[in-house]
């Protein structure tokens, strides 16, 4: 849908005046870069199972990794193949623009793409971790890599010919990312605290449903401080009727847009 150029206006006029912005992030702004957001418009797991009869959320699940590790990586595996090759947007470029620029600049993600640090945003807390860090469960070897193509060595060992293990030790290894029934990194989380008991001039919510608590709780803490609040998401989530401004458009859109007029 078209952005209202009037909006954007506000939304420009708004970023001018903060001294500070904390920028929240979504699935919505990696949908305009090709990959799939998790459910809903253009899910990736639409299906209420998975092949094995269990929900996406069984299956992506710390406890799955546990009990059997090969189910667990069959999906991220999906994850990171559907992430393969995708490139930052129009919106991951402005947001991290928008935060040099600003004297305070600061971007909560849930993505694990990845794909906000390859454009330059700084600094930033993946609350969500990064599916790119890789990290083996008994020994310190750690990684970090753009590719699972690159994990083929560590397959098919005699250690388990389904899984990634270590190249190190032979444990197995994982991505950096926060599976269902897994606490968030605590570093994130203080951090996050941190910068929300600091406060902000403005939040804005991007491509978010704002379902979580604590992705919602930003929103609601500025406004409740009578600072700006705003939402750029297509769609209607948990802080739509909250917030002072709201541009029911994409993330690419809007940010193209708002360059524009920024100049940027």
């Amino acid at each position: 849908m078209p952005v209202d150029p009037l909006l954007v206006e506000q939304l420009a006029e708004t970023l001018e005046a903060a001294r500070s912005v904390l920028f929240i992030t979504g699935a919505g702004v990696s949908a305009d870069s090709g990959l799939p957001t998790y459910r809903g418009v253009g899910g990736l797991y639409e299906s209420e199972t998975t092949d094995e009869g269990v929900p996406i959320e069984a299956a992506l699940s710390g406890q799955m990794l546990s009990a059997r590790p090969e189910v667990c990586w069959k999906y991220m595996l999906q994850i990171e193949r559907a992430c393969r090759g995708a490139e930052p947007n129009r919106a991951h470029d402005v947001i991290s623009a928008l935060q040099a620029r600003s004297e305070r600049g600061w971007l909560l993600t849930q993505n694990v793409d990845g794909l906000h640090r390859r454009a330059g945003s700084d600094p930033m807390i993946e609350i969500h971790g990064n599916l790119q860090k890789l990290h083996c469960l008994s020994c310190s070897w750690t990684s970090r890599v753009t590719d699972f193509r690159t994990l083929e060595p560590e397959l098919g060992t005699r250690h388990a010919p389904s899984v990634p293990r270590c190249p190190k030790c032979g444990s197995l290894i994982r991505p950096e990312v926060v599976l269902f029934g897994e606490m968030l990194p605590a570093g994130a989380v203080a951090a996050l605290e941190r910068e929300l008991l600091a406060g902000f001039d403005a939040v804005v919510s991007i491509g978010t449903t704002s379902a979580f608590p604590y992705i919602a709780a930003p929103v609601m803490i500025a406004k409740q401080a009578g600072k700006v609040t705003v939402e750029i998401n297509p769609g209607t989530t948990d802080v739509s009727s909250v917030v002072d401004l709201r541009i029911q458009a994409t993330a690419a859109a809007t940010f193209h847009a708002l360059a524009e007029v920024l100049a940027l």
